[in-house]
């Protein structure tokens, strides 16, 4: 008996291993984590349980045979994060630079299939040359295997993807697929042709980082959530991150014990609001001050930061907070900002998560660009993702809410369940001085100044909006955090459910 004891732990061994000490010094040396350090940072200690750890792979072409490793280049199984069942897979880059396989690919298809069957969130580690240019087309199909069961996952379980070196190809596909994705400055990056394919077909020069790194994916393009500085960090963060959520679309949102209380009130946001209507303000101050210890986590804030994304809690129950920062373009909405919270309110949505909006928005952005570049069917991705959204809603306008930005901000008009407004909110079609110059074409600038205060007086201001029922209550700054409580508090047994289709046909 000891003898088979001492073979399974030979096993064992040879296949925590990977490529071999030499290639783990190598990833070492990169400042990068070797796949199974990384599932331990992950994961509560002494949690993970691993599957397939045997797997090997089945080429037979251009000597593969001859190289065969346990594991085949992925480390599968569940762990718990906090004690809260997950599964996992982590790319290990020291077996065959973590190229995928068909029996990669099926380890990692094995887990997100009983992710499924449990509902619990797959978290996937990625650093991997891409396709095993070995298998030919069975690695392909490997891939589009994976990208089904992301499509399967998607709305059922959370998927989160950490990009933690090489993602390059049709392994892109798959992170994009998912919930939300975070990168590590200066180790990872994601393209779908590098830059020696570019240079070769559009003679650009352009670096890996540049072309595909965690800052470009976190400021222009906005593939990626957030860029970490190290491996660690990205990890630890990824462990806050998935208390957030639920473990799948049949749970309710997680609730944490907290000591701050539910009717707090906070007297500077009675002077949040500054004198001058264009002058801003950073809305980050609103939301720290609202949320559960001002403790927010906030996703793509390099992003279109003209609009704040992202989780905090209320009465230790997770929320998902929507703001306009005035502090960036005056909080217009534009096309980055409206698909940034468009998919994140739709995220909310499928996993049963309360949506908060706070509303400081002069309207849509004007310009040549961004009419040319499709703001009409972008800036409608956010309005359709509110009206679908059946969970509960509450907004509350702290400044401008004007023209069809105001619709679009999860107005009461999109089955917004609460709508408070603060006194300083101002709800019209457009602002006064645009307003009275259409209105009064032609009139002097005396006859335009007085008209302009009268129109002040008469809209920039709640009540017009509040005496049609549009608003339900005119509240006091200081009190936003406690009616949002007691909104929340009534809102939690809501029933709402939109007419039976296949699904719906959002406007891509």
């Amino acid at each position: 008996m000891q003898t088979i004891l001492d073979e399974l732990e030979r096993h064992r061994g040879q296949a925590r291993l990977g490529g071999g000490q030499k290639r783990i010094d190598a990833q070492h040396a990169k400042g990068k984590l070797t796949a199974r350090e990384r599932i331990e940072v992950l994961l509560d200690e002494g949690s993970f349980e691993e599957l397939d750890m045997y797997v090997e792979h089945n080429c037979v072409d251009f000597g593969m045979p001859d190289q065969v490793v346990p594991g085949d280049g992925v480390v599968t199984g569940s762990g718990t994060i906090n004690g809260r069942l997950v599964f996992v897979f982590s790319q290990d880059f020291t077996v065959f630079g973590g190229s995928l396989s068909e029996r990669h690919a099926s380890k990692i298809c094995k887990i997100m299939d009983m992710a499924m069957k449990v509902g619990a969130p797959v978290i996937g580690l990625n650093d991997s040359g891409g396709a095993r240019i070995q298998e030919g087309v069975a690695s392909l199909a490997g891939y589009a295997e994976v990208f089904q069961r992301n499509v399967l996952a998607s709305g059922v379980v959370p998927q989160l993807s950490l990009i933690m070196g090489p993602c390059a190809g049709g392994a892109v596909y798959s992170p994009a697929m998912t919930d939300f994705i975070f990168m590590v400055k200066d180790s990872s990056y994601m393209f779908v042709t590098g830059p020696d394919v570019v240079k070769t077909v559009t003679n650009e020069v352009v670096t890996q980082e540049e072309l595909g790194g965690a800052v470009t994916h976190t400021t222009k393009s906005g593939v990626a959530d957030v860029a970490f500085e190290n491996d660690i960090d990205a990890l630890l963060a990824a462990r806050d991150f998935i208390d957030f959520l639920p473990l799948s679309n049949r749970e309710h949102v997680p609730e944490r014990p907290t000591s701050d209380p539910w009717d707090r009130v906070d007297e500077s946001l009675d002077t949040l609001i500054p004198a001058n209507a264009n002058q801003p303000y950073d809305m980050h101050e609103l939301i720290r001050k609202t949320v559960d210890e001002g403790d927010f986590f906030e996703l793509q804030p390099a992003h279109a930061g003209n609009i704040i994304i992202g989780f905090g809690r209320v009465e230790g129950r997770t929320v998902g907070i929507v703001a306009n920062q005035p502090m960036v373009l005056a909080g217009v909405l534009d096309i980055n900002s409206a698909k940034k919270a468009g998919r994140f309110v739709r995220f909310c949505d499928a996993f049963d998560i309360p949506i908060v909006t706070f509303v400081d928005v002069p309207g849509f952005l004007p310009g040549v660009a961004q009419e040319h570049n499709g703001i009409i069917k972008h800036g409608a991705k956010l309005l359709f993702a509110y009206a679908e959204a059946t969970v509960p809603k509450i907004t509350v306008i702290t400044r401008k809410a004007y023209g069809g930005a105001y619709d679009v901000m999860a107005s009461k008009h999109l089955r917004g369940d609460l709508n408070y407004a603060w006194p300083t909110a101002e709800i019209a079609v457009m602002g006064a001085k645009g307003a009275v110059e259409i209105i009064f074409r032609g009139k002097t600038l005396e006859e335009i100044a007085e008209r302009t205060a009268e129109y002040e007086a008469r809209f920039a201001n709640p009540f017009v909006a509040a005496s049609k029922g549009f608003i339900d209550e005119v509240i006091m700054p200081h009190s936003t955090r406690r009616r949002i409580a007691l909104g929340l508090r009534k809102l939690r047994n809501k029933q709402l459910e939109n007419p039976w289709k296949k699904h719906d046909n959002i406007p891509l």
